[in-house]
């Protein structure tokens, strides 16, 4: 087995202070996320990571990509009768991650779910490639299938109903919005001392704390 108690590295690329940040947080989140999907050695700054809490009590996590972001949350789309679909109708409470090591930075949001309009979810649905619509059509996502030819065999029957004509959505595919009341910010430091703030939702307004790292 290999020993990891050295691999380690320095963060120093820059700071979190309270002087500079923004005082709502989903405009600290536009700050960041363009710094991200600006920069070379960030290859999807739309990525990242939702937990939701199945049924035998035990988070999974999961990467998603980013869609939309507004000042009322974070959009997503996914086949509703995923274990994610399933996990979210149980429990409407999810965790979202961001992570960009050459940024040195992650942020952290805690959400209540709910499912976005479904003229939202078909104006989406049509503006994705053929190719991805059949894909969601096609996929009963999470289940246990016999074999992989049994979905590229579905596609194709798929592919040759709809060749001259649009691919309808499928009711059970659509999107989140994830609607935030906790979010963290969190940029990494020298001596392990990374500023963390953190905008906790109280009403309407949002509460800034700095926490130790």
């Amino acid at each position: 087995m290999e020993n990891l108690h050295d691999k380690r590295k320095v963060y120093e690329k820059s700071q979190l202070i309270e002087s500079e940040i923004k005082q709502n947080p989903i405009e600290q989140f536009r700050d960041w996320f363009l710094d991200a999907s600006g920069n070379p050695n960030v290859s999807e700054a739309n990525a990242m990571a939702v937990s939701t809490v199945e049924e035998d009590g035990c988070p999974r996590t999961r990467m998603v990509l980013l869609k939309e972001y507004t000042y009322e949350g974070f959009i997503f789309y996914t086949n509703y009768n995923s274990r994610k679909g399933k996990a979210i109708e149980k429990n409407h409470k999810a965790c979202l991650h961001f992570f960009w090591p050459s940024l040195e930075r992650q942020i952290i949001i805690k959400a209540d779910l709910e499912k976005i309009a479904e003229n939202l979810s078909d104006g989406y649905f049509h503006s994705r490639p053929k190719g991805s619509q059949l894909g969601a059509a096609v996929s009963p996502q999470s289940q246990v299938i016999p074999n992989k030819e049994f979905l590229e065999e579905k596609l194709k029957e798929l592919e040759k109903q709809y060749e001259n004509s649009e691919v309808p959505r499928p009711d059970h595919w659509g999107g989140y919005i994830a609607k935030p009341y906790e979010i963290e910010f969190w940029q990494g430091r020298p001596n392990r001392l990374h500023d963390r703030i953190i905008y906790q939702l109280d009403g309407l307004d949002w509460e800034i704390s700095r926490l130790a790292p």
